[in-house]
């Protein structure tokens, strides 16, 4: 190898410690921007001046829709459609399993086949249907992060 520098030329002057050295006594870093809270992967939204401290019925009856509610009601909707999700469940298979039943007594052949719809189908549409209201419920809430990061884009771009 040949040396970088050109003859005639001083070598750059060597640090006082080594880097491994530097980077085992530096501070830790910092984080970066607000930390979330909540843990979504949804970056923490800042809002304007007004915003702060703004109530959920202060947010709920804003007419002009400045301010989402959808984010903080994303899990209350999500619990309530999985209550209604279990509820159904268990209609459905109870009201399959005793209807099976009571067709056993008439043609055991299709009580037989209805407790084994049931047993096998209410389970798999109960399953199918938490995934589609969890789908919904992501893309609700990607799309009002959309909305708040092209609003705050718009606000930084305004001069």
């Amino acid at each position: 190898m040949t040396d970088p520098t050109p003859s005639g030329a001083t070598p750059p002057p060597l640090p006082d410690q080594s880097a491994a050295a530097a980077a085992a006594s530096a501070p830790p870093p910092a984080p970066a921007g607000p930390v979330d809270p909540d843990d979504t992967g949804v970056p923490a939204v800042i809002g304007e001046a007004a915003d702060v401290g703004k109530g959920f019925f202060a947010a709920l009856f804003d007419l002009s829709f400045r301010t989402f509610i959808t984010r903080r009601l994303a899990s209350v909707f999500y619990l309530v459609g999985l209550i209604a999700i279990g509820i159904g469940f268990v209609v459905y298979f109870v009201g399959g399993i005793l209807s099976g039943i009571s067709m056993m007594w008439f043609n055991p052949g299709a009580g037989i086949s209805a407790l084994i719809a049931t047993i096998i189908v209410v389970p798999v549409l109960t399953f199918l249907a938490v995934i589609l209201l969890r789908f919904i419920i992501e893309g609700v809430v990607a799309l009002i992060a959309i909305a708040e990061n092209t609003e705050r884009t718009a606000q930084h771009t305004r001069r």
